[in-house]
């Protein structure tokens, strides 16, 4: 027979199931403004449900995606500021999704931490939210794990998971061919790779995250924190107007290793570096850390945060219509038979 003697409970082992509740009561306003068609429920099940029919599929295949934000979570940890690494975590998933040619329908996310402080969870859900909102994506559940011992005070990490659709033989790439225009969209900044450089170059310059930030407005912790941009409505826009054959998000690999990715055997991208200006942010972590051109271009987005790969004879008319979704378009170069891919000019 228990004696109760001790007396513990599971908020004496670190563990506040209270707190996790508040969370979830919180959070449900800004994961109702996510709501699309074909969600079915709300949070708080043991699983979440989604209609593809009532989404309106007749022959979907599903496409599903799962990323995370990487170090740049070190830098929203130290400077407090958690209000957009939400936004990271979507974009990291939402745009990997339209590369295949799907639609994001829904989105859950895994947030992990040694101690749960409802405000500062709250506030990265509702940049969660915020992502998922902007991207026409349901965010229609996910796990909150409180784990003493695990993290140390303070610190958590992020997971996220989308899911998306698209009809059957809608597929990308499809159809890339030699003579197909490279239309690059630009990116804001660093994104969400290459932060363990990053940080790495910021220690070795002597500045801390508070200091005026070298190369722009603000501190140097809000610059580098500058949410990924989602690609999502726009593109998806792209490949409905027609003559948009592949699409590459720009992310670890950069340049160098990501536009290979949409290719056949046999052809490669030219893509001439002097076609658009290096941002102040790269040129910075370069000539910060002595980076050989080469070097910066397998590591960053270097300002290009996608690349269309469309059809010449419907460049004009797409690099007109994302510009009217409100994106920097730019015509980098083209697709040429050879292999991976071939630069032209200086970024640096």
């Amino acid at each position: 027979m228990a004696t109760g003697r001790n007396g513990l409970t599971y908020a004496d082992a670190g563990v506040d199931i209270d707190a996790g509740n508040a969370l979830v009561e919180r959070i449900k306003p800004a994961a109702k403004r996510t709501a699309r068609p074909g969600v079915m429920g709300g949070l708080g099940g043991f699983g979440a449900l989604f209609d593809l029919k009532a989404a309106g599929y007749a022959d979907p295949v599903l496409v599903a995606a799962t990323d995370g934000v990487g170090t740049k979570l070190r830098i929203a940890i130290d400077t407090g500021h958690v209000e957009t690494i939400g936004v990271d975590l979507v974009a990291m998933c939402v745009n990997d999704l339209v590369c295949q040619g799907a639609e994001p329908l829904f989105f859950l996310d895994y947030f992990a931490t040694g101690r749960l402080d409802v405000d500062q969870a709250a506030r990265i859900v509702e940049g969660i939210a915020a992502g998922c909102e902007a991207s026409g994506c349901a965010l229609i559940g996910g796990e909150t794990a409180e784990m003493p011992g695990m993290y140390h005070d303070g610190d958590f990490d992020l997971a996220g998971f989308a899911v998306g659709a698209m009809e059957r033989g809608c597929v990308l790439p499809d159809g890339v061919r030699e003579g197909d225009l490279l239309l690059g969209l630009a990116s804001n900044g660093v994104h969400s790779n290459g932060y363990s450089f990053v940080r790495k170059v910021v220690e070795i310059s002597g500045l801390s995250w508070s200091s005026p930030s070298p190369f722009g407005g603000g501190t140097l912790g809000q610059a580098l924190l500058a949410p990924t941009r989602l690609y999502v409505t726009q593109t998806l826009a792209a490949i409905r107007a027609g003559g948009v054959h592949g699409l590459a998000h720009i992310t670890g690999g950069g340049l160098t290793e990501n536009p290979p990715r949409v290719l056949p055997e046999g052809l490669a991208c030219e893509i001439d570096l002097s076609a658009w200006t290096l941002p102040p942010v790269f040129r910075w972590l370069a000539e910060t850390a002595g980076m050989a051109e080469s070097e910066l271009l397998k590591t960053f987005n270097c300002g290009i945060g996608m690349i269309a790969v469309v059809a010449e004879d419907a460049a004009e008319a797409l690099t007109g219509l994302l510009r009217a979704e409100g994106e920097t378009v730019t015509e980098i170069g083209r697709v040429v038979a050879g292999e991976g891919v071939i630069y032209r000019g200086r970024l640096l």
